[in-house]
């Protein structure tokens, strides 16, 4: 049965919300759409008017960006690390950054250390005798690229907890970080300073590789975003007729509240998901897309609520699968998909989490295509919760409990420990605390 939001704000107190998977899934949708639109009425705006202001914002953005493309130009601002470190990042580059919720960062680690961090990676798989254990891929998701194995269940190699670690990682974590508001109404919604060190997989995609890719997608959630009280008071402008002042950058309320559980689902919030490449990659080999519009949330967020759309149904999302970006209902968005510059091992793509994103695919690939998955994911509630199964699956060498269980590295001799850690990774994992 749904819940009533008492202690939310009056814009989304009459909303009905859910703590977890409702039992009739149709009816429920059907429920939250009917409340929502009403709630607009109630406010003196229709659903349409509503979804036209996040349509017209984004829109002229897609033009931008497809004229870009046109011109065979590169969508993804570029930032060097030594401008992170710095503090000399523009206010005009910032002003892009917020404009388009991405970014490569040129020189994040010395291109030997990454070259070094990929050989190592391949000999603490080699000599612990992964490939003659591999039992295929462990999830649907990243199963379906159709090429064996591309994603590597692996999370605790020495050079994955080197770069999560390191005082590299932190700063550029630092710094998208503070392109968000993460204090507001006297709430502290996460600590920019401090994180939470998720642990993800390794991608290692060999020279010669057919890859079918993955299609648009985006994953800060599904049915929760619509169904949750704390979604419901994250994103109150686009449900209470104030859609102008809706924006992505507020973390107020999204770093609390549960996430409907599925098997392609993070149990965090990440400010940002990312990778730090570790092999060379040009931009036509099978490499990372975005629709670069940091306000597309919005827009995915609205359209399903339109009148085209069936009654039971959300554009297609549905619990335990990645939010679908479909040429059916977001169209005008596919005008936009932008794939990365070519990036040297060492650089490090960043995408915010909200955004739809792809992976090309691609026949034949030249080259390798190696990446470590290292997200932005500052401390605060959500995170901390989360952080208490991955003490133990870093302890015991499992797999943490976000992914298939897989637990390939539970007998490795060589997989480090807490020793290997540094102090600010403790914090991280909440060894020690403050």
């Amino acid at each position: 049965m749904p819940r009533t939001a008492s202690s939310a704000s009056p814009a989304v107190a009459s909303l009905p919300s859910w703590v977890s998977t409702p039992d009739d899934t149709p009816g429920a949708i059907a429920q939250i759409k009917v409340a929502i639109r009403q709630r607009l009425l109630t406010a003196g705006r229709s659903i349409d008017e509503v979804f036209s202001v996040i349509a017209e914002r984004v829109g002229a953005q897609v033009d931008e960006i497809a004229g870009e493309l046109e011109q065979a130009k590169c969508a993804w601002p570029v930032v060097e690390y030594a401008d992170v470190a710095a503090g000399t990042v523009t206010a005009e580059t910032v002003s892009l950054l917020r404009r388009r919720g991405c970014m490569i960062v040129r020189g994040h680690f010395e291109h030997q250390q990454a070259l070094d961090w990929d050989l190592g990676i391949e000999d603490y798989v080699g000599r612990n005798k992964f490939f003659e254990n591999y039992r295929g891929a462990g999830d649907d998701f990243f199963g379906s690229v159709g090429s064996k194995p591309e994603i590597y269940p692996i999370y605790w190699s020495p050079a994955q907890i080197e770069a999560r670690q390191s005082e590299r990682m932190a700063n550029v974590q630092g710094f998208l970080n503070r392109l968000w508001i993460s204090s507001s109404n006297g709430m502290q919604w996460f600590d920019p300073d401090r994180d939470a060190m998720y642990p993800d997989r390794i991608r290692r995609r060999p020279a010669g590789t057919s890859s079918r890719g993955l299609r648009p997608h985006m994953d800060a959630g599904t049915l929760d975003l619509w169904m949750t009280r704390e979604s419901q008071q994250a994103f109150h402008h686009l449900f209470d007729g104030t859609v102008e002042e809706f924006d992505p950058w507020s973390a107020a309320h999204r770093t609390t509240g549960p996430q409907f559980v599925g098997t392609t689902m993070t149990s965090v919030f990440r400010t940002f998901q990312g990778w730090t490449a570790l092999s060379d990659m040009a931009h036509d080999q099978g490499v990372l897309q975005s629709v670069p519009i940091a306000d597309a949330m919005g827009y995915l967020m609205l359209r399903p609520l339109l009148r085209d759309v069936p009654d039971e149904d959300m554009c297609g999302v549905a619990v335990g699968k990645a939010f679908p970006i479909s040429e059916q209902w977001h169209g005008p968005l596919l005008r936009a998909v932008a794939g990365i510059p070519d990036v040297r091992a060492g650089d490090s793509a960043w995408w915010h989490c909200d955004l739809p994103h792809a992976v090309a695919p691609v026949t034949d690939q030249q080259g390798w295509g190696n990446v470590m998955y290292i997200p932005a994911a500052p401390w605060c509630p959500r995170n901390e919760r989360y952080s208490e199964s991955v003490r133990r699956a870093f302890s015991s060498g499992e797999s943490p409990s976000d992914f298939p269980e897989e637990h390939y590295e539970r007998l490795w001799p060589d997989r480090p420990g807490v020793g290997a850690l540094t102090e600010q990774a403790r914090r991280g994992f909440g060894f020690t605390s403050g």
